[in-house]
């Protein structure tokens, strides 16, 4: 079965704009684990939009399933990455103002520096992620960062998928097929949904785990949030 890992940057999103602490953070996480999530995923950005950097130190000693922590490994990330030491880091080249997440690491390019980055992060025992597109030459170049797993950048998948699902996820799957070819593990996100994620599940060899954030919540609103989740878990297993 796939595991799911719920980004609760939207609950964040919500708490800040009122101020205060209404939606409670620690307390929607550990709903969410008790719902039936394998995992929580945050993605603090330097301007704490959203998460914030404490709360990510906060839900370390709440999260008792996988914590996965997502971001572009600038100095201040790695920092707290290596003082909280979640079980899994992602690696996400995104802009300090970017609005979301919007394109996976050139792995040729950035070959020596992912590996330097990766390097420190294994050795504190953390397991390593790496956002890439469904680029079999970028997957085949993950392997030699040292990464443990690559994560597909599965937005082209979202969007192409109500007019040809076949179209849209041939490129995944041989992105997938290079990923165990390399012996990666392999992790996908970004606008997976209720409609999309059964098929990309049945198409997809060996993925390990699907993080959905944005999508879910808003689900969620219509459908409540322990629904929601189980709904998830029944389209993975």
């Amino acid at each position: 079965m796939t595991r799911l890992s719920v980004n609760i940057n939207k609950i964040a999103t919500l708490r800040n704009a009122r101020g205060g602490n209404l939606p409670d953070l620690l307390k929607t996480a550990k709903d969410i684990e008790s719902f039936g999530a394998e995992g929580i995923t945050i993605h603090p950005r330097p301007d704490e939009r959203h998460i914030r950097y404490q709360d990510a130190r906060d839900l370390k000693s709440v999260v008792r399933t996988e914590f996965n922590i997502e971001g572009n490994p600038i100095d201040s990330f790695e920092k707290l990455v290596l003082e909280v030491l979640p079980e899994q880091v992602t690696l996400v080249p995104d802009a300090p103002d970017a609005i979301t997440s919007n394109a996976g690491w050139d792995t040729v390019k950035n070959q020596k520096y992912l590996r330097e980055v990766i390097e420190r992060f294994k050795k504190a025992g953390i397991r390593t992620s790496i956002f890439v597109d469904p680029d079999p030459e970028m997957v085949r170049a993950a392997k030699d960062t040292g990464t443990d797993r690559i994560e597909l950048y599965t937005e082209s998948y979202a969007k192409g998928f109500p007019e040809n699902p076949e179209k849209a996820v041939a490129p995944f799957r041989r992105a997938a097929e290079a990923a165990l070819e390399a012996g990666l593990g392999l992790n996908a996100g970004h606008d997976l949904n209720l409609e999309n994620i059964r098929f990309f599940k049945e198409q997809i060899p060996g993925l390990l785990e699907v993080s959905i954030g944005h999508a879910l919540i808003c689900e969620a609103l219509y459908l409540g949030l322990e629904n929601t989740i189980n709904m998830y878990k029944h389209r993975l297993s």
